[in-house]
């Protein structure tokens, strides 16, 4: 029986999800802009959806913008406060961890014109707060750094990073993806001004996702050609992922006690695990990390052939390294940023754990991996 550990890459939908988007394909299929009865009834469906990924994230309704996903999430993000018309100027402050969808803006912005400064991050992969304070310049115009990168887990202290930028007054963005109905959050405690948030990541489902916006901060559309979402973002609504986007919500704000009770307890069973392992070193912070996320990095051999060697020998899906890099196969910006270097990071391995992996799934891990790397690295000229 296949055993699914690629969570963070992302999450089957569940069934009270499906259920919640059917009906948006066949009988409640109509446009959310239609003035008539069934136009009214899909805009009551997007409005509902949004008030529950407000409760999620502790928004009001009305600072939630859906997107496609946090890809066009951060784009707009970066793209849209870099060309307000009042931009303090632009220099942009990130990290060296970010995702793809934050990092390649960013160069494309610094070809425009703009300046980026990237802050580094420790061994677990932790930015220091006061490094952003030392960043930040009179013309810094936009602070976008990721709540926890979806490769090492670890939580970032955004918080204090928030009370930095509100104090200088410069907008805070945060990529929170892989944090968004996972754990508790509040944009307000986070004083962020705009956040990031991914359907898919929790349950929900792909193409849906959510831009929050401050009250007051005029965000200027990423695209034209429409009213949706307050003049902001248009397009016709994807109503039926927009549904299942907000029962997701509505789910993980309702479960997520349960969600990380469960899985923090297979997460610490697979790190001790893994820890146990001769020459395997875990990534990220031990204990200031997602609970649904483990890393390591296994001595001279290549995370790709163990993940090869897990589905044909016990049928386990698993990565290594981000998903949308992991078939570049190339040493991983994140652990470089992290001090470690390529003959290391090659042996890089991630497993995310939904809500439905037992026990028995980490045990039947725990129970190939070490034969997998023992007959690997057998192989390997470098042993």
């Amino acid at each position: 029986m296949r055993i699914y550990l690629d969570h963070m890459a992302t999450t089957p939908c569940l069934p009270e999800v499906v259920e919640a988007m059917l009906p948006f394909f066949s009988e409640r299929f109509h446009n959310a802009q239609s003035v008539h009865p069934g136009g009214e009834d899909a805009l009551a469906a997007v409005e509902e959806a949004r008030r529950s990924v407000a409760a999620l994230i502790g928004a009001s309704p009305g600072e939630v913008l859906f997107t496609s996903g946090a890809t066009e999430s951060n784009n707009w993000a970066l793209k849209g406060v870099l060309g307000m018309p009042r931009a303090r100027g632009k220099h942009i402050i990130t990290s060296q961890i970010e995702h793809f969808s934050v990092m390649h803006p960013c160069r494309t912005l610094e070809r425009q014109g703009s300046e980026v400064t990237r802050l580094p991050v420790d061994g677990a992969g932790l930015i220091d707060p006061d490094s952003l304070r030392k960043a930040l310049r009179p013309d810094t115009a936009l602070v976008s750094l990721v709540h926890a990168s979806a490769e090492i887990g670890t939580i970032e202290p955004l918080a204090e990073a928030g009370g930095i930028c509100r104090e200088a007054g410069v907008p805070f963005h945060i990529d929170a993806a892989n944090t968004a109905g996972h754990i508790p959050l509040s944009v307000r405690d986070l004083q962020a001004d705009l956040l990031t948030v991914s359907a898919h990541m929790f349950y929900g489902p792909k193409g849906a996702g959510a831009l929050y916006c401050r009250r007051g901060l005029r965000l200027p559309p990423l695209m034209e050609g429409g009213t949706q979402e307050g003049g902001r973002r248009p397009g016709t609504e994807n109503v039926a992922g927009i549904a299942g986007f907000g029962k997701a919500a509505e789910l993980a704000l309702r479960d997520m006690p349960q969600r990380m009770a469960h899985a923090t307890h297979l997460r610490d069973k697979l790190i001790q695990g893994l820890l146990d392992m001769p020459r395997v070193r875990v990534t990220g912070h031990l204990r200031q990390r997602l609970p649904q996320h483990a890393s390591c990095l296994v001595d001279n051999i290549e995370g790709e052939g163990i993940l090869l060697a897990l589905v044909m020998d016990a049928d386990i899906q698993a990565a290594s390294g981000s998903a949308c890099g992991a078939k570049a196969q190339q040493h991983s910006y994140v652990l470089e940023a992290m001090g470690i270097d390529a003959s290391m990071g090659m042996g890089s391995l991630l497993f995310g754990i939904g809500v439905d992996n037992t026990e028995d799934d980490i045990d039947a891990l725990l129970a190939a991996l070490p034969s997998i790397v023992q007959r690997l690295r057998a192989l390997s000229p470098l042993g």
